[in-house]
């Protein structure tokens, strides 16, 4: 009983730590976010969300796990106005180079200068957590300064925070505890309940005498279920990230 009693305090003392340490770099986050948009920098979200061969055609089965299917890679970066102007990427999982893996980002950028001057891209990194925590959880004179970021991979494209600034714009990343600081989920979820329900309506049947096919318009269901998330949409979202975020500069402060 009294080992049982040490193993559960030490998860609890473990899991305090670990959310004070969540706490402080999501209070960092938010902080450099407001003082980027207090000095006029307008906020761009970028994400990437994997769509599976099985989620365009509906063909499933209960072998399904076992079938590698194809899966591709969607790409695209919107702001409280809608989807940025900027050609979206669709990649099938690892089929790309990594020159066009840091061009992607480039391009991305000059775009973003284009149409929307300087920016503070926000994106998401999965590896993050290995690196937050500071020693005793303790805030620094420096923490209210902007984060010194690596380059970032999110799967398909590599962000790179010198690329950033050398287009005008700077690059956070959203705590991975706190993922529904950003709008981009609501915009997947939107595109893929598009798919679900209107992929019959762009696939071509062809029968024959002994075989039949299907050809599914795959780009222009992309299109038209990123048009599903509208203006209007986009709008409620960033207007939800942005109840949380008053939400959590209030109390965690």
């Amino acid at each position: 009983m009294q080992r049982f009693a040490n193993l559960l305090l030490r998860q609890v003392l473990h899991r305090g730590c670990s959310d004070a340490a969540q706490k402080q770099q999501c209070l960092k986050y938010l902080r450099s976010l407001r003082t980027l948009q207090f000095n006029g920098f307008n906020t761009v979200f970028l994400g990437e969300t994997d769509i599976p061969e099985s989620l365009i055609t509906g063909e499933k089965s209960a072998e399904e796990a076992d079938l590698c299917w194809p899966i591709w890679t969607l790409v695209h970066a919107g702001s409280c106005q809608g989807w940025v102007p900027w050609q979206y990427k669709l990649l099938l999982r690892g089929d790309l180079p990594t020159h066009q893996q840091n061009g992607a980002f480039q391009e991305l950028c000059e775009s973003l200068t284009t149409s929307h001057g300087k920016c503070v891209i926000v994106t998401t990194d999965k590896t993050q957590l290995r690196h937050v925590g500071a020693k005793d959880g303790k805030e620094t004179e420096t923490e209210t300064l902007l984060p010194v970021l690596p380059a970032i991979d999110i799967a398909s494209i590599k962000c790179c925070p010198e690329v950033a600034r050398a287009n005008g714009h700077e690059l956070l990343v959203v705590p991975s505890s706190y993922n529904y600081l950003s709008p981009m989920d609501v915009a997947w979820s939107s595109l893929k309940w598009f798919i679900i329900n209107n992929r019959n309506n762009f696939s071509l049947r062809s029968i024959e005498r002994a075989h039949s096919y299907r050809c599914i318009l795959l780009s222009d269901l992309i299109v038209k279920g990123l048009e599903n998330m509208t203006p209007n949409k986009w709008k409620s979202a960033f207007n939800r990230v942005k109840r949380w975020e008053n939400y959590y500069l209030r109390t965690l402060s």
